[in-house]
């Protein structure tokens, strides 16, 4: 699956178009090195997502064969890490 589309199902992300927006950014990181929005998400993935004021870092436990059928979110990834954004002055 897609990682656009993996945020958005797992909802990380509110909608696709906000996720591929911050991956075209390079706010959503694998080991140190920025993701494409076509990037294809596995089980084990750490993934380090920048938000506006927050780094979160999540290990990708399943992504669902049939996004529409009914999957629980957080069934989906494992928050490791949580910390606020640092500011720049």
């Amino acid at each position: 699956m897609r990682l656009d589309k993996f945020m958005k199902v797992a909802r990380l992300s509110k909608r696709r178009t906000v996720a591929k927006e911050a991956l075209d950014a390079g706010r959503v990181l694998k080991q140190g090195h920025a993701l494409k929005a076509g990037y294809q998400v596995k089980a084990g993935d750490e993934l380090e997502i920048h938000y506006a004021r927050r780094i979160v870092t999540v290990r990708v436990l399943a992504v669902p064969e049939h996004p529409g059928a009914r999957v629980d979110p957080a069934s989906l990834y494992d928050v490791i890490s949580e910390r606020a954004e640092e500011p720049l002055y």
